[in-house]
């Protein structure tokens, strides 16, 4: 059996599979059952002074009959009394002591970040991470995002919780910033044993087109929030893999943003993850989602041969590139299995209206389309519409050409040919 022990710059857990600081992790009990499911480690909802949250606080975006693909809200930090969060940390250590538990922390003043790490270390903690991406009502305040934006503010603050902590400290980072690197590289001179990302993204789900008021309504006003969900991954996985690929940047990350199953933990895994993430989902679907991400994510190992998780960590880092470093000669032609195809014509629309007019109809009569290799340019697109798993294929062409890119063309000034489909 593979071994899922994760390791993120000192924080270890049975496997990488963390409930991120939100709802999910909001008290003893919760964190405890989570740990019951199969969930290897916990980040404690966010510890600070108290504060009273708002209703309504949350929103979805429903598309094609499908709710919550993208999701938002409004909550803020803990509204609960830090005496009840801190003997929960306690009892839930006491009780699953091979379990990672992680407190979320956002203050303001020097001496507010030293108290809090003192209380949060003396309940159990094994870690701190630092609420720097909060987006909307924390930030107002002159915290979360408003210190995730500022590199010095970060770097200045993480140096006083690793200052004050004895144990490893994660900073979680804002995604509402132009490029995550520079932020990344202000917690590693601050200190941090690690970085988790992303956070939510400040957003509006929607508009309430009979009341004329953003969701989620908050008697009769509402006001910007935080975007999370599947359709933030890939987003998400960009950050992820920006800092893992940066030549400075050398901290273990935890990836969060839209993980819904084994498939989108891995993916995270491979572009440098060491351990992931979950709120949404398990908001959605709760707890038992983690039996599958476990038996789907061992099996996955099993199947390839993978014998520890650090051996799958950031693998597909080194295949991330510039666009100016892609082969331009390299090309495919999309390929349709005709036993397959239900004849549903999707791809023909889509490639007439929305791409390059290559698939036509079948000159004898049949609903299987046909496709002009030579005006062929391989976007995908038909693939994408295609309703049928493997009936479009991508399938590279000789052409004769040797591999050449653009930034190979600007440093010689040589010449590339003319692609295909060019004006």
């Amino acid at each position: 059996m593979p071994d899922l022990t994760s390791n993120t710059g000192g924080i270890v857990s049975p496997n990488p599979f963390w409930l991120a600081s939100a709802p999910p992790a909001n008290s003893g009990g919760q964190v405890q059952r989570a740990f019951d499911a199969g969930w290897g480690g916990a980040v404690w909802k966010t510890l600070g002074t108290p504060i009273q949250n708002v209703s309504s606080r949350f929103g979805a975006t429903r598309w094609k009959g499908a709710s919550g693909v993208g999701f938002n809200n409004i909550e803020l930090i803990t509204d609960r009394p830090l005496e009840t969060n801190f003997r929960e940390i306690y009892e839930t250590k006491k009780k699953y002591p091979k379990h990672a538990i992680i407190v979320s922390l956002m203050v303001e003043t020097r001496e507010e970040w030293k108290e809090i790490i003192a209380r949060s270390e003396d309940a159990g903690a094994d870690g701190l991470e630092l609420n720097f991406g909060c987006p909307h009502g924390m930030c107002e305040r002159g915290m979360g995002s408003a210190v995730g934006q500022e590199p010095k503010v970060n770097e200045r603050i993480t140096g006083w919780a690793k200052e004050f902590a004895k144990v490893p400290v994660l900073v979680k980072l804002t995604p509402n910033v132009g490029d995550i690197v520079p932020h990344g590289l202000a917690a590693q001179r601050g200190g941090a044993d690690g970085v988790s990302l992303i956070n939510t993204i400040k957003s509006i789900i929607g508009v309430d087109i009979d009341r004329f008021v953003p969701e989620p309504r908050v008697a009769g006003l509402s006001t910007n929030g935080g975007y999370c969900g599947a359709a933030v991954r890939p987003i998400a996985l960009h950050m992820t893999a920006a800092l893992s690929r940066d030549p400075g940047f050398h901290l273990p990350i935890s990836g969060i943003g839209g993980i819904t199953n084994w498939r989108d933990a891995l993916e995270f895994i491979l572009l440098g993850s060491s351990s992931v993430q979950v709120c949404t989902e398990v908001m959605l679907r709760g707890y038992r989602i983690v039996e599958d991400m476990i038996e789907g994510l061992e099996t996955y190992m099993s199947e390839r041969g993978f014998e520890r998780l650090d051996q799958l960590v950031g693998k597909a880092v080194p295949a991330y590139s510039e666009w100016g470093d892609l082969d331009l000669n390299y090309e495919t032609v999309a390929k349709i299995d005709a036993s397959a195809c239900i004849g549903c014509q999707l791809c023909m629309v889509a490639c007439h209206d929305g791409a390059h007019q290559c698939i036509h109809p079948n000159p004898d009569g049949s609903r299987v389309p046909t496709i002009d290799e030579d005006e062929c340019v391989g976007c995908n697109l038909c693939q994408i519409v295609c309703p049928v798993p493997q009936c479009i294929s991508m399938v590279q062409v000789p052409n004769g050409y040797t591999p050449a890119t653009w930034n190979e063309h600007v440093e010689a000034g040589a010449q590339l040919r003319p692609k295909k489909g060019a004006h």
